[in-house]
Protein backbone atom coordinates (compact mmCIF):
# COMPACT_ATOMS: atom_id res chain seq x y z
CA UNK A 1 0.00 0.00 0.00
CA UNK A 2 2.67 2.66 0.86
CA UNK A 3 4.63 1.44 -2.01
CA UNK A 4 1.82 2.10 -4.50
CA UNK A 5 1.07 5.72 -2.74
CA UNK A 6 5.02 6.39 -3.12
CA UNK A 7 4.21 5.17 -7.05
CA UNK A 8 1.27 7.42 -7.68
CA UNK A 9 2.86 10.37 -5.84
CA UNK A 10 5.52 10.05 -7.93
CA UNK A 11 3.35 9.69 -11.07
CA UNK A 12 1.94 13.02 -10.50
CA UNK A 13 5.01 14.73 -10.03
CA UNK A 14 5.77 13.80 -13.82
CA UNK A 15 4.47 16.85 -16.23
CA UNK A 16 2.39 15.82 -18.52
CA UNK A 17 2.76 16.87 -22.32
CA UNK A 18 0.13 17.04 -25.22
CA UNK A 19 0.47 18.02 -28.57
CA UNK A 20 -1.80 20.75 -30.00
CA UNK A 21 -2.50 21.08 -33.65
CA UNK A 22 -4.21 24.27 -35.14
CA UNK A 23 -2.66 26.18 -32.12
CA UNK A 24 -2.90 29.59 -34.10
CA UNK A 25 -6.77 28.69 -34.81
CA UNK A 26 -9.43 30.41 -32.89
CA UNK A 27 -10.18 27.70 -30.37
CA UNK A 28 -6.27 26.53 -30.61
CA UNK A 29 -4.97 29.53 -29.63
CA UNK A 30 -7.09 29.84 -26.98
CA UNK A 31 -6.77 26.08 -25.69
CA UNK A 32 -3.09 26.32 -25.28
CA UNK A 33 -3.48 28.71 -22.12
CA UNK A 34 -5.81 26.64 -20.27
CA UNK A 35 -3.52 23.69 -20.82
CA UNK A 36 -1.02 25.52 -19.35
CA UNK A 37 -3.03 26.86 -16.09
CA UNK A 38 -3.29 23.01 -15.46
CA UNK A 39 -0.06 22.30 -15.62
CA UNK A 40 0.33 20.30 -19.13
CA UNK A 41 3.42 21.06 -20.80
CA UNK A 42 2.09 21.90 -24.28
CA UNK A 43 4.23 20.87 -27.40
CA UNK A 44 2.52 23.23 -30.57
CA UNK A 45 2.51 22.67 -34.37
CA UNK A 46 2.22 25.15 -37.33
CA UNK A 47 2.68 25.36 -40.79
CA UNK A 48 5.25 28.73 -40.13
CA UNK A 49 6.31 28.76 -36.51
CA UNK A 50 6.98 32.50 -36.71
CA UNK A 51 2.76 32.75 -36.33
CA UNK A 52 3.32 30.61 -33.16
CA UNK A 53 5.72 32.66 -31.95
CA UNK A 54 3.66 35.85 -31.78
CA UNK A 55 1.05 34.03 -29.58
CA UNK A 56 1.22 36.01 -25.88
CA UNK A 57 2.20 32.62 -24.05
CA UNK A 58 4.83 31.52 -26.91
CA UNK A 59 7.58 32.32 -24.25
CA UNK A 60 5.97 30.23 -21.75
CA UNK A 61 8.89 27.55 -20.57
CA UNK A 62 6.00 24.58 -20.77
CA UNK A 63 5.43 25.60 -24.52
CA UNK A 64 7.32 23.95 -27.71
CA UNK A 65 6.89 25.70 -30.95
CA UNK A 66 7.24 23.22 -33.63
CA UNK A 67 7.17 23.78 -37.78
CA UNK A 68 5.18 21.99 -39.58
CA UNK A 69 2.10 20.15 -41.01
CA UNK A 70 -0.14 17.33 -39.91
CA UNK A 71 0.49 15.56 -43.24
CA UNK A 72 3.99 15.28 -42.48
CA UNK A 73 3.67 12.22 -40.74
CA UNK A 74 6.97 11.24 -39.59
CA UNK A 75 7.38 14.87 -38.04
CA UNK A 76 4.06 14.33 -36.55
CA UNK A 77 4.44 11.16 -34.76
CA UNK A 78 8.11 12.39 -33.54
CA UNK A 79 6.58 15.31 -32.15
CA UNK A 80 3.46 12.46 -30.16
CA UNK A 81 6.14 10.61 -28.85
CA UNK A 82 5.99 10.97 -24.86
CA UNK A 83 2.58 12.81 -25.44
CA UNK A 84 -0.47 11.60 -23.57
CA UNK A 85 -3.13 12.87 -26.09
CA UNK A 86 -3.35 14.88 -29.45
CA UNK A 87 -5.74 17.75 -30.02
CA UNK A 88 -6.49 17.94 -33.42
CA UNK A 89 -8.38 21.61 -34.22
CA UNK A 90 -7.25 21.29 -38.25
CA UNK A 91 -9.79 22.47 -40.51
CA UNK A 92 -8.95 23.53 -44.18
CA UNK A 93 -12.03 25.70 -45.02
CA UNK A 94 -9.75 28.91 -44.72
CA UNK A 95 -7.01 27.40 -46.46
CA UNK A 96 -8.04 25.26 -49.46
CA UNK A 97 -11.26 26.70 -50.44
CA UNK A 98 -14.04 24.85 -51.89
CA UNK A 99 -11.42 21.44 -51.87
CA UNK A 100 -11.41 21.52 -48.33
CA UNK A 101 -13.70 18.11 -47.28
CA UNK A 102 -11.20 16.02 -49.54
CA UNK A 103 -8.37 17.88 -47.38
CA UNK A 104 -9.69 17.41 -44.23
CA UNK A 105 -10.10 13.92 -44.59
CA UNK A 106 -6.56 13.11 -45.95
CA UNK A 107 -5.00 15.29 -43.23
CA UNK A 108 -7.14 13.35 -40.40
CA UNK A 109 -6.48 10.42 -42.29
CA UNK A 110 -2.36 11.35 -42.04
CA UNK A 111 -2.82 12.10 -37.93
CA UNK A 112 -4.54 9.17 -37.00
CA UNK A 113 -1.31 7.17 -38.55
CA UNK A 114 1.35 9.16 -37.07
CA UNK A 115 -0.76 8.61 -33.83
CA UNK A 116 -0.10 4.57 -34.31
CA UNK A 117 3.50 5.32 -35.29
CA UNK A 118 3.80 7.18 -31.86
CA UNK A 119 1.72 4.91 -29.74
CA UNK A 120 -0.37 7.95 -28.47
CA UNK A 121 -3.52 6.59 -26.71
CA UNK A 122 -5.51 9.55 -27.04
CA UNK A 123 -6.60 11.83 -29.82
CA UNK A 124 -9.27 14.47 -29.04
CA UNK A 125 -11.47 16.28 -31.60
CA UNK A 126 -13.71 19.32 -31.64
CA UNK A 127 -15.95 18.70 -34.04
CA UNK A 128 -20.08 19.75 -35.38
CA UNK A 129 -23.23 18.82 -34.02
CA UNK A 130 -26.26 18.07 -36.31
CA UNK A 131 -29.31 15.48 -36.91
CA UNK A 132 -27.94 11.92 -37.50
CA UNK A 133 -28.74 10.87 -41.27
CA UNK A 134 -28.42 11.37 -45.08
CA UNK A 135 -29.80 15.77 -44.70
CA UNK A 136 -26.49 17.04 -43.47
CA UNK A 137 -25.27 20.22 -45.23
CA UNK A 138 -21.47 19.51 -46.69
CA UNK A 139 -20.02 21.14 -43.82
CA UNK A 140 -21.32 19.10 -40.90
CA UNK A 141 -20.92 15.68 -43.37
CA UNK A 142 -17.16 16.59 -43.65
CA UNK A 143 -17.06 17.13 -39.93
CA UNK A 144 -18.81 13.92 -39.48
CA UNK A 145 -15.85 12.07 -42.24
CA UNK A 146 -13.14 13.73 -39.94
CA UNK A 147 -14.39 11.78 -37.07
CA UNK A 148 -13.95 8.55 -38.77
CA UNK A 149 -10.53 9.28 -40.40
CA UNK A 150 -9.32 10.01 -36.75
CA UNK A 151 -10.94 6.69 -35.79
CA UNK A 152 -9.08 4.65 -38.23
CA UNK A 153 -6.62 4.22 -36.35
CA UNK A 154 -5.61 2.48 -32.74
CA UNK A 155 -5.98 5.87 -30.54
CA UNK A 156 -9.25 6.31 -28.57
CA UNK A 157 -10.70 9.36 -29.96
CA UNK A 158 -12.63 11.57 -27.72
CA UNK A 159 -14.97 13.62 -30.35
CA UNK A 160 -16.88 16.71 -28.86
CA UNK A 161 -19.32 18.10 -31.17
CA UNK A 162 -20.47 21.59 -31.01
CA UNK A 163 -23.15 23.80 -32.33
CA UNK A 164 -22.74 27.32 -32.40
CA UNK A 165 -19.72 28.67 -30.43
CA UNK A 166 -20.44 32.23 -28.84
CA UNK A 167 -16.75 34.02 -28.13
CA UNK A 168 -15.37 37.46 -28.76
CA UNK A 169 -13.71 36.83 -32.73
CA UNK A 170 -15.48 33.65 -33.74
CA UNK A 171 -17.09 33.53 -36.93
CA UNK A 172 -20.82 32.92 -35.76
CA UNK A 173 -20.23 35.32 -33.16
CA UNK A 174 -18.76 38.25 -35.85
CA UNK A 175 -21.34 37.06 -38.39
CA UNK A 176 -24.50 37.14 -35.79
CA UNK A 177 -23.11 40.64 -34.37
CA UNK A 178 -22.70 42.59 -37.75
CA UNK A 179 -26.01 41.53 -38.73
CA UNK A 180 -27.98 42.53 -36.04
CA UNK A 181 -26.00 45.57 -36.31
CA UNK A 182 -26.43 46.49 -39.55
CA UNK A 183 -29.47 45.81 -40.21
CA UNK A 184 -33.20 46.78 -38.50
CA UNK A 185 -35.11 44.85 -41.14
CA UNK A 186 -33.63 41.32 -41.81
CA UNK A 187 -35.13 39.36 -44.82
CA UNK A 188 -34.29 35.82 -43.86
CA UNK A 189 -34.32 32.46 -45.01
CA UNK A 190 -36.45 29.50 -43.46
CA UNK A 191 -33.54 28.47 -41.67
CA UNK A 192 -34.45 31.58 -39.24
CA UNK A 193 -36.61 28.97 -37.18
CA UNK A 194 -34.11 26.69 -36.96
CA UNK A 195 -33.20 25.09 -33.44
CA UNK A 196 -30.11 25.33 -31.91
CA UNK A 197 -28.11 24.82 -29.13
CA UNK A 198 -25.30 27.53 -28.89
CA UNK A 199 -22.28 27.07 -26.02
CA UNK A 200 -19.69 29.51 -24.75
CA UNK A 201 -16.10 29.33 -25.94
CA UNK A 202 -15.06 29.44 -22.00
CA UNK A 203 -17.33 26.14 -21.76
CA UNK A 204 -15.85 24.56 -24.95
CA UNK A 205 -12.40 25.34 -23.71
CA UNK A 206 -13.00 23.66 -20.25
CA UNK A 207 -14.79 20.77 -22.01
CA UNK A 208 -11.34 20.21 -24.02
CA UNK A 209 -9.51 20.18 -20.70
CA UNK A 210 -11.51 18.19 -18.60
CA UNK A 211 -11.97 15.26 -20.81
CA UNK A 212 -7.79 14.76 -20.35
CA UNK A 213 -8.73 13.75 -16.36
CA UNK A 214 -12.36 12.14 -17.43
CA UNK A 215 -11.03 7.93 -18.38
CA UNK A 216 -14.85 8.04 -19.48
CA UNK A 217 -14.52 9.99 -22.00
CA UNK A 218 -11.98 8.51 -24.05
CA UNK A 219 -13.52 6.81 -27.22
CA UNK A 220 -16.40 8.49 -26.58
CA UNK A 221 -18.59 10.50 -29.08
CA UNK A 222 -20.07 13.41 -27.33
CA UNK A 223 -22.37 16.40 -27.40
CA UNK A 224 -21.86 19.53 -25.88
CA UNK A 225 -23.87 22.50 -25.66
CA UNK A 226 -25.09 25.97 -23.45
CA UNK A 227 -27.98 25.18 -21.26
CA UNK A 228 -30.78 26.51 -23.80
CA UNK A 229 -32.20 25.41 -26.93
CA UNK A 230 -33.37 28.33 -29.11
CA UNK A 231 -34.01 29.31 -32.70
CA UNK A 232 -31.68 31.49 -34.61
CA UNK A 233 -34.77 34.03 -34.37
CA UNK A 234 -34.40 34.39 -30.83
CA UNK A 235 -30.38 34.25 -31.18
CA UNK A 236 -30.82 37.45 -33.32
CA UNK A 237 -33.22 39.09 -30.83
CA UNK A 238 -30.63 37.96 -27.75
CA UNK A 239 -27.95 39.97 -29.72
CA UNK A 240 -29.66 43.33 -29.92
CA UNK A 241 -30.58 43.33 -26.81
CA UNK A 242 -27.25 42.78 -26.12
CA UNK A 243 -26.40 45.53 -28.12
CA UNK A 244 -29.27 48.20 -26.72
CA UNK A 245 -30.37 48.26 -29.98
CA UNK A 246 -34.40 48.08 -31.13
CA UNK A 247 -36.00 45.30 -31.65
CA UNK A 248 -35.36 43.82 -35.51
CA UNK A 249 -37.98 43.04 -37.44
CA UNK A 250 -37.42 39.53 -39.08
CA UNK A 251 -39.15 38.41 -41.95
CA UNK A 252 -38.15 34.58 -43.09
CA UNK A 253 -39.35 33.51 -46.70
CA UNK A 254 -39.27 30.87 -48.79
CA UNK A 255 -37.00 32.09 -51.59
CA UNK A 256 -33.18 32.66 -50.09
CA UNK A 257 -31.14 30.08 -51.05
CA UNK A 258 -27.67 29.04 -49.42
CA UNK A 259 -25.62 30.98 -52.39
CA UNK A 260 -28.04 34.08 -51.92
CA UNK A 261 -27.73 34.09 -48.07
CA UNK A 262 -23.82 33.59 -48.50
CA UNK A 263 -23.44 36.27 -50.64
CA UNK A 264 -25.40 38.91 -48.20
CA UNK A 265 -23.54 37.93 -45.37
CA UNK A 266 -20.55 38.57 -47.56
CA UNK A 267 -21.82 42.06 -48.04
CA UNK A 268 -22.48 42.96 -44.64
CA UNK A 269 -20.40 40.77 -42.33
CA UNK A 270 -16.30 40.11 -42.29
CA UNK A 271 -16.67 36.86 -43.92
CA UNK A 272 -16.23 36.02 -47.26
CA UNK A 273 -19.17 33.98 -48.99
CA UNK A 274 -16.40 31.34 -49.66
CA UNK A 275 -16.58 30.59 -45.93
CA UNK A 276 -20.13 32.11 -45.35
CA UNK A 277 -21.97 29.52 -47.87
CA UNK A 278 -20.18 26.14 -45.95
CA UNK A 279 -21.70 27.78 -42.63
CA UNK A 280 -25.44 29.05 -44.24
CA UNK A 281 -25.70 25.61 -45.44
CA UNK A 282 -25.68 23.82 -42.63
CA UNK A 283 -27.79 26.56 -40.85
CA UNK A 284 -30.63 23.87 -42.28
CA UNK A 285 -29.59 21.41 -39.83
CA UNK A 286 -30.93 21.63 -36.43
CA UNK A 287 -28.41 21.18 -34.21
CA UNK A 288 -28.99 20.20 -30.81
CA UNK A 289 -27.24 17.75 -27.82
CA UNK A 290 -28.65 14.47 -28.21
CA UNK A 291 -28.85 13.88 -24.09
CA UNK A 292 -26.54 15.23 -21.31
CA UNK A 293 -24.19 12.54 -20.63
CA UNK A 294 -20.98 15.67 -21.40
CA UNK A 295 -22.61 17.52 -18.19
CA UNK A 296 -22.85 14.15 -16.07
CA UNK A 297 -19.43 12.89 -17.47
CA UNK A 298 -18.03 16.65 -16.79
CA UNK A 299 -20.13 19.09 -14.82
CA UNK A 300 -19.34 22.87 -15.36
CA UNK A 301 -21.53 26.25 -14.63
CA UNK A 302 -22.96 26.83 -18.63
CA UNK A 303 -23.39 30.07 -19.34
CA UNK A 304 -26.53 31.55 -20.72
CA UNK A 305 -26.54 32.86 -24.49
CA UNK A 306 -27.47 36.32 -22.83
CA UNK A 307 -24.35 35.47 -20.63
CA UNK A 308 -22.02 34.19 -23.45
CA UNK A 309 -23.23 37.45 -25.66
CA UNK A 310 -22.58 40.03 -22.79
CA UNK A 311 -19.36 38.60 -22.10
CA UNK A 312 -17.96 38.36 -25.89
CA UNK A 313 -19.76 42.13 -26.67
CA UNK A 314 -17.56 43.16 -23.75
CA UNK A 315 -14.20 41.65 -24.63
CA UNK A 316 -14.72 42.98 -28.55
CA UNK A 317 -15.84 46.73 -27.10
CA UNK A 318 -12.51 46.81 -24.71
CA UNK A 319 -10.72 45.66 -27.25
CA UNK A 320 -9.24 42.23 -25.50
CA UNK A 321 -9.76 39.64 -28.13
CA UNK A 322 -7.10 37.11 -27.72
CA UNK A 323 -7.82 35.23 -31.49
CA UNK A 324 -10.03 35.47 -34.00
CA UNK A 325 -11.58 33.65 -36.94
CA UNK A 326 -9.36 35.48 -39.65
CA UNK A 327 -6.17 33.92 -37.92
CA UNK A 328 -5.81 31.11 -39.73
CA UNK A 329 -5.13 32.76 -43.03
CA UNK A 330 -2.59 31.29 -44.71
CA UNK A 331 0.82 33.01 -44.61
CA UNK A 332 2.52 34.13 -48.27
CA UNK A 333 5.75 33.01 -48.96
CA UNK A 334 8.61 33.86 -51.49
CA UNK A 335 7.66 31.94 -54.38
CA UNK A 336 4.78 34.52 -55.72
CA UNK A 337 7.45 37.28 -56.45
CA UNK A 338 9.67 34.73 -58.28
CA UNK A 339 10.28 36.37 -61.81
CA UNK A 340 8.27 39.05 -64.16
CA UNK A 341 8.27 42.64 -63.33
CA UNK A 342 7.42 44.14 -59.91
CA UNK A 343 6.54 48.02 -59.67
CA UNK A 344 7.87 49.53 -56.39
CA UNK A 345 6.51 53.09 -54.90
CA UNK A 346 8.75 54.63 -52.08
CA UNK A 347 8.45 57.48 -50.05
CA UNK A 348 10.76 58.15 -47.29
CA UNK A 349 10.38 61.22 -44.19
CA UNK A 350 12.31 62.20 -41.92
CA UNK A 351 10.67 62.65 -38.22
CA UNK A 352 11.70 64.04 -35.14
CA UNK A 353 11.20 60.77 -32.90
CA UNK A 354 12.63 57.77 -31.55
CA UNK A 355 12.22 54.62 -33.29
CA UNK A 356 9.85 53.06 -30.77
CA UNK A 357 7.45 55.95 -30.92
CA UNK A 358 7.07 55.92 -34.78
CA UNK A 359 6.86 52.02 -34.61
CA UNK A 360 4.16 52.34 -32.56
CA UNK A 361 2.66 54.82 -34.69
CA UNK A 362 2.94 52.99 -37.72
CA UNK A 363 1.29 49.93 -35.31
CA UNK A 364 -1.82 51.79 -35.66
CA UNK A 365 -2.85 51.26 -39.04
CA UNK A 366 -6.13 50.16 -39.93
CA UNK A 367 -9.42 49.11 -38.22
CA UNK A 368 -10.85 51.84 -36.24
CA UNK A 369 -7.80 54.00 -36.23
CA UNK A 370 -7.97 54.32 -39.89
CA UNK A 371 -4.91 55.15 -42.47
CA UNK A 372 -4.12 59.14 -41.06
CA UNK A 373 -5.57 60.40 -44.06
CA UNK A 374 -7.91 59.79 -47.07
CA UNK A 375 -10.41 57.36 -45.10
CA UNK A 376 -12.51 58.14 -47.41
CA UNK A 377 -10.54 56.54 -50.35
CA UNK A 378 -9.58 53.53 -47.94
CA UNK A 379 -13.36 53.45 -47.44
CA UNK A 380 -13.88 53.79 -51.07
CA UNK A 381 -11.72 50.89 -52.16
CA UNK A 382 -12.64 48.43 -49.04
CA UNK A 383 -16.21 48.74 -50.62
CA UNK A 384 -15.19 47.87 -54.41
CA UNK A 385 -13.15 44.74 -52.61
CA UNK A 386 -16.35 43.70 -50.53
CA UNK A 387 -18.54 43.83 -53.70
CA UNK A 388 -16.09 42.13 -55.98
CA UNK A 389 -15.84 39.47 -53.11
CA UNK A 390 -13.04 40.29 -51.28
CA UNK A 391 -12.36 40.68 -48.07
CA UNK A 392 -13.16 44.78 -47.94
CA UNK A 393 -12.05 46.68 -44.39
CA UNK A 394 -14.56 44.59 -42.32
CA UNK A 395 -12.57 42.28 -40.89
CA UNK A 396 -10.25 45.27 -39.33
CA UNK A 397 -8.02 44.16 -36.36
CA UNK A 398 -7.48 42.14 -33.27
CA UNK A 399 -6.17 44.85 -31.22
CA UNK A 400 -5.94 48.57 -31.92
CA UNK A 401 -2.17 49.13 -31.23
CA UNK A 402 -0.38 45.98 -31.54
CA UNK A 403 0.39 43.89 -34.63
CA UNK A 404 2.18 40.27 -34.48
CA UNK A 405 2.77 38.16 -37.80
CA UNK A 406 -0.11 36.51 -39.30
CA UNK A 407 -2.21 39.10 -38.01
CA UNK A 408 -5.38 39.81 -40.18
CA UNK A 409 -5.71 43.96 -40.94
CA UNK A 410 -8.71 45.14 -42.87
CA UNK A 411 -7.91 43.69 -46.21
CA UNK A 412 -3.98 43.02 -45.32
CA UNK A 413 -2.00 40.15 -43.98
CA UNK A 414 0.98 41.42 -41.63
CA UNK A 415 3.47 39.00 -42.93
CA UNK A 416 6.62 40.48 -41.38
CA UNK A 417 7.04 42.43 -37.84
CA UNK A 418 10.07 43.08 -36.11
CA UNK A 419 9.54 45.83 -33.05
CA UNK A 420 10.77 49.35 -33.56
CA UNK A 421 12.40 48.49 -37.00
CA UNK A 422 9.70 46.98 -39.75
CA UNK A 423 5.83 46.19 -40.59
CA UNK A 424 5.13 44.07 -43.65
CA UNK A 425 2.01 44.00 -44.90
CA UNK A 426 0.46 41.73 -47.91
CA UNK A 427 -2.52 42.81 -49.58
CA UNK A 428 -5.69 40.15 -49.41
CA UNK A 429 -8.03 42.10 -51.47
CA UNK A 430 -8.79 41.20 -55.16
CA UNK A 431 -6.29 42.41 -57.14
CA UNK A 432 -4.85 41.24 -60.43
CA UNK A 433 -1.78 40.54 -58.56
CA UNK A 434 0.24 40.70 -56.06
CA UNK A 435 0.63 43.69 -53.77
CA UNK A 436 2.74 44.66 -50.27
CA UNK A 437 2.84 47.47 -48.33
CA UNK A 438 6.30 47.85 -45.68
CA UNK A 439 7.18 50.29 -43.60
CA UNK A 440 11.10 50.23 -42.54
CA UNK A 441 12.22 52.47 -39.19
CA UNK A 442 16.01 53.40 -39.03
CA UNK A 443 17.46 55.84 -37.48
CA UNK A 444 18.75 59.49 -38.97
CA UNK A 445 22.65 59.33 -39.26
CA UNK A 446 23.02 63.42 -39.76
CA UNK A 447 20.29 64.04 -36.56
CA UNK A 448 20.65 62.30 -33.86
CA UNK A 449 17.31 61.47 -31.63
CA UNK A 450 15.56 61.35 -35.08
CA UNK A 451 13.99 58.64 -37.32
CA UNK A 452 13.51 58.10 -41.04
CA UNK A 453 10.63 55.87 -42.03
CA UNK A 454 10.59 54.37 -45.51
CA UNK A 455 7.34 53.20 -47.05
CA UNK A 456 7.57 51.09 -50.11
CA UNK A 457 4.44 49.72 -51.99
CA UNK A 458 5.30 46.72 -54.29
CA UNK A 459 2.76 45.27 -56.69
CA UNK A 460 3.29 42.47 -59.12
CA UNK A 461 0.92 42.46 -61.87
CA UNK A 462 -0.83 39.64 -63.52
CA UNK A 463 -1.32 40.36 -67.52
CA UNK A 464 -2.70 42.95 -68.89
CA UNK A 465 -5.28 43.84 -66.67
CA UNK A 466 -2.67 44.01 -63.34
CA UNK A 467 -0.75 46.81 -65.75
CA UNK A 468 -3.72 48.54 -66.37
CA UNK A 469 -4.58 48.46 -62.35
CA UNK A 470 -0.95 49.70 -61.53
CA UNK A 471 -1.28 52.79 -63.72
CA UNK A 472 -4.86 53.74 -62.45
CA UNK A 473 -3.84 53.72 -58.82
CA UNK A 474 -0.71 55.20 -59.51
CA UNK A 475 -1.91 58.93 -59.04
CA UNK A 476 -3.54 57.98 -56.13
CA UNK A 477 -1.06 57.00 -54.44
CA UNK A 478 0.67 60.81 -54.10
CA UNK A 479 -2.89 61.43 -52.36
CA UNK A 480 -3.39 58.17 -49.90
CA UNK A 481 0.60 57.59 -49.07
CA UNK A 482 1.96 61.10 -48.90
CA UNK A 483 -1.19 61.82 -46.27
CA UNK A 484 -0.23 58.41 -44.57
CA UNK A 485 3.22 59.50 -44.08
CA UNK A 486 2.50 63.01 -42.56
CA UNK A 487 -0.34 61.38 -40.45
CA UNK A 488 2.56 58.91 -38.90
CA UNK A 489 4.66 61.59 -38.28
CA UNK A 490 2.20 63.96 -36.70
CA UNK A 491 1.43 60.72 -34.49
CA UNK A 492 4.99 59.30 -33.92
CA UNK A 493 6.09 62.85 -32.65
CA UNK A 494 3.16 63.29 -30.19
CA UNK A 495 3.14 59.79 -28.93
CA UNK A 496 7.41 61.13 -27.98
CA UNK A 497 6.50 63.61 -26.14
CA UNK A 498 4.04 62.02 -24.11
CA UNK A 499 6.56 59.05 -23.34
CA UNK A 500 8.79 61.79 -20.35
CA UNK A 501 5.53 62.18 -18.66
CA UNK A 502 4.63 58.85 -18.76
CA UNK A 503 7.28 57.64 -17.78
CA UNK A 504 7.65 59.81 -14.80
CA UNK A 505 3.91 58.90 -13.73
CA UNK A 506 5.01 55.09 -14.03
CA UNK A 507 7.80 55.94 -11.53
CA UNK A 508 6.12 57.97 -9.15
CA UNK A 509 3.48 55.02 -9.07
CA UNK A 510 6.13 52.52 -8.28
CA UNK A 511 7.79 54.04 -5.25
CA UNK A 512 4.02 55.04 -3.90
CA UNK A 513 3.51 50.87 -4.38
CA UNK A 514 7.21 49.76 -3.96
CA UNK A 515 5.64 48.33 0.00
CA UNK A 516 3.29 46.54 -1.60
CA UNK A 517 4.60 45.48 -4.88
CA UNK A 518 5.06 41.77 -3.99
CA UNK A 519 1.32 41.24 -3.26
CA UNK A 520 -0.84 40.32 -6.10
CA UNK A 521 -4.17 39.06 -7.06
CA UNK A 522 -4.87 35.27 -7.94
CA UNK A 523 -5.01 34.56 -11.35
CA UNK A 524 -8.48 34.15 -12.60
CA UNK A 525 -9.55 31.03 -14.33
CA UNK A 526 -11.02 32.06 -17.84
CA UNK A 527 -9.78 35.53 -17.93
CA UNK A 528 -8.83 35.68 -21.30
CA UNK A 529 -10.88 33.28 -23.07
CA UNK A 530 -15.17 35.10 -23.95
Amino acid sequence: MIMSRIAQQHANTIQRTVLVTGATGYVGGRLVPQLLERGFRVRCIGRDVRKLQSRPWSGHSCVELHEGNVEEVDRTAELLRGCEAMYYLVHSMLVAGDDYTRRDRKLARDAAYAADRAECSRIIYLGGLGETGDDLSAHLLSRREVESCLQSGSSAVTVLRAAMIIGSGSASFEILRYLVERLPVMITPRWVQTEVQPIAIRNVLTYLVDCLDVSETAGRTLDIGGPQVVTYKKMIREMAQALKLPRRLIIPVPVLTPRLSSLWIHLVTPLSSRIARPLTEGLRNKVVCRNNETQQLMPQRLLTIAQAIESAIGRAQSNNIETKWSDAGVMPGDPDWAGGKVFVDARTITIHADLKSVFCAVCRLGGANGYYASDWLWWLRGIMDRVIGGPGLRRGRRDPDQLSYGDALDFWRVTDVRQDQLLELRAEMRLPGVATLSFDIQHDQQTPGNSVLTQTARFKPLGLLGLVYWYMVVPLHGLAFNGMLTGIRRRAESFATEVPAEEADNAASSRATSDSACISKPATRHSNID
